[in-house]
């Protein structure tokens, strides 16, 4: 599942970060926090790699 915003793929790779022990998980907030708590490594590593030059910076609400 590729991000769908940078701001989506930024707080992916902290989650991923924070998950891997790169960084503290106390550090983390909002989404990106909740994406440490429920998702899997791989789940963010998908988002996070996703190449954001073509992305908004924020998602559109549909």
């Amino acid at each position: 599942m590729p991000a769908r915003s940078k701001a989506q793929q930024r707080a992916a790779g902290a989650a991923l970060s924070a998950k891997r022990g790169e960084s503290k998980v106390g550090d983390l907030q909002g989404a990106s926090k909740d994406m440490y708590d429920s998702m899997t490594e791989a789940e963010l590593e998908d988002i996070a790699a996703t190449d954001h030059d073509e992305l908004p910076d924020r998602a559109q609400d549909d």
